[in-house]
């Protein structure tokens, strides 16, 4: 069913930080931390001016130097800098919103139960749309059928995206739609599941997704502006202050400077544009946009994708798949047509941020990159960046170094696969799984974000994955491939300073030193101390962007 509650939330939200005049102020009676050089540092207090921090300290002696600032009791909660989300994709969270979502159901039967609610709750809506389905978290774990949709929707097109956004399930109506039939040929990067007979079954992997996808209307104004303020409303609620947007279009990247300039925009967006075609070139006219409205938008990095994800077996490998021989994934490029695009977007001054799961896609990455050091030699440091780097040949992560490259990478992901993740590769390839413990080891920085929708939009699910490598039920015992796991410390700097780096934002965002934008959160519980089970339930209780309260927990 539609919701309306996060609606009228959110423009209260808006209302209130358009209307709440810049101040100075010092904020008492909290238990703060930031981190300075590699240090962490606590204060009990903070005095912010113009939306910037001033000093943080001792209580006492802030409140005497700023005396004529307003004082702020906060009331002994611990204070964070506001966390940093390195990789996510806002529209599609809005949209998640709108869209039915099967995210989380752990059977075929419940999945089509609440599908077939909300196509009788929402009998207008000429296609049923949505996303968050995992066959692996059914005891089937088998991918599910056409004709499993045909039996609870069979006079509309259905369109549901899997959980990581890179197969796709429909119903028959949508595949007549479509023109898909048993001759229709899969695509470069793009796989249509079929029987043993060779009959489309209504599962369509990574690009063979757009037959399907080119035939759904496009969303509305009114519907996009009602997704990205549902999408604002929840990054805030969950003490996000920054996001890295991954595969911006030009209309929305409009959209975003419209909030932007009317003062709606609550939460920083760092836009990586969609690749480096058409929409590349109208974003790109201008060049990197490396600040705009007072750092609260940036458009200076291109996201490009190499192959697919592991649970739909889209991830390209170098050798066969440990549970399904004969199958190595799906590269989306050739080297040839990767190096041009890395070379374009690179050479117009642009950090490039390609997506690699599998270990052929991130060896075919590096490589990628090994080439446009060698044709943009003495090129300024653009800090590109590897998404995901989630399985790679222990011979190639050296390359990082050896290539300057930022590893992008989601802490929850790895708690998300350890149920079918060894499966998939086998007990050797694991080793260089989700290895975050050695990239750190080698001097590698780390850009920790979630890739929400895809994951729970929530960043505290994220730094209790880093910290223990463990479900919320605390299994496994001892966590999973321990060796990996990060301190607090450096799980607070994946989420804060290093991916403000990774963003060419450090000078301006990620500690709560002077001069940064006040960016920080209230929070219920002291990260440092709670005992690691407890990390995922903090609560936020208050947002501050710039100085200014964006959030409070009623």
């Amino acid at each position: 069913m539609k919701k309306t509650g996060f609606i009228l939330l959110t423009v209260t939200l808006l209302f209130s930080a358009c209307t709440q005049e810049d101040n100075a102020f010092v904020m008492h009676n909290i238990n703060g931390y930031t981190l300075s050089g590699g240090d962490l540092v606590q204060f009990d207090a903070i005095a912010v001016k113009d939306g910037r921090v001033v000093e943080t300290g001792a209580a006492t002696a802030l409140q005497e130097q700023f005396s004529d600032y307003e004082q702020i009791n906060g009331a002994g909660q611990t204070m964070l800098p506001g966390l940093i989300d390195a990789h996510t994709h806002v529209m599609n969270l809005g949209f998640q919103e709108l869209d039915v979502n099967v995210q989380g159901i752990d059977s075929l039967d419940e999945t089509l139960e609440k599908i077939r609610q909300y196509a009788e709750d929402n009998p207008d809506l000429e296609w049923i749309l949505g996303r968050g389905w995992n066959q692996v978290l059914w005891e089937e774990n088998e991918f599910p059928t056409a004709e499993d949709l045909d039996r609870i929707v069979p006079d509309r097109p259905v369109f549901l995206r899997r959980v990581d956004g890179h197969a796709a399930w429909a119903n028959s109506k949508a595949m007549e739609l479509a023109g898909i039939d048993d001759d229709t040929p899969d695509l470069q990067g793009g796989v249509i599941r079929r029987d043993e007979n060779g009959k489309a079954t209504g599962i369509f992997i990574d690009t063979a997704m757009g037959y399907i996808g080119s035939e759904i209307p496009p969303r509305t104004a009114a519907e996009k502006r009602r997704a990205f303020e549902l999408a604002l409303e929840k990054m805030a609620r969950h003490g996000l202050t920054s996001v890295h947007d991954a595969r911006t279009n030009n209309e929305t990247w409009e959209m975003y400077k419209e909030y932007a300039d009317n003062g709606t925009l609550i939460t920083r967006i760092y836009v990586m544009a969609a690749g480096t075609g058409d929409e590349f070139d109208v974003m790109a006219a201008k060049g990197p946009i490396k600040s705009y409205a007072d750092d609260m938008l940036s458009m200076r990095s291109v996201k490009i994708s190499a192959d697919g994800a592991l649970g739909s077996r889209g991830a390209a490998l170098l050798e066969d798949y440990h549970d399904d021989p004969g199958n190595k994934g799906l590269l989306f490029f050739d080297q040839e047509d990767l190096n041009a695009m890395l070379l374009k977007g690179a050479s117009a001054g642009f950090q490039m941020n390609i997506h690699a799961i599998g270990d052929a896609a991130n060896r075919q990455v590096l490589d990628g990159f090994e080439y446009i050091n060698n044709e943009l030699d003495g090129q300024a440091d653009l800090r590109h960046r590897v998404e995901h780097a989630q399985i790679v040949a222990l011979d190639d992560i050296p390359r990082f170094v050896d290539l300057n490259l930022i590893a992008s990478m989601q802490p929850t992901h790895a708690t998300s696969d350890m149920n079918m993740a060894e499966d998939r590769v086998g007990p050797d390839r694991i080793r260089g799984a989700y290895a975050w413990q050695t990239f750190l080891d080698q001097g590698t920085v780390i850009a920790a974000g979630s890739d929400f929708p895809v994951e729970d939009v929530n960043p505290f699910y994220g730094l209790y994955s880093a910290v223990t490598r463990q479900d919320h039920e605390g299994m496994p015992p001892g966590g999973w491939y321990s060796e990996q796991r990060m301190s607090r410390i450096e799980t607070i700097r994946a989420f804060t300073i290093d991916a403000a780096y990774s963003a060419h934002q450090e000078e301006v965002l990620g500690t709560l030193e002077p001069g940064k934008w006040a960016d920080f959160i209230l929070i219920d519980r002291d990260f440092f101390e709670v005992e690691a089970s407890q990390i995922w339930q903090t609560e936020v209780n208050e947002t501050w962007v710039a100085g200014k309260r964006v959030f409070q927990k009623q």
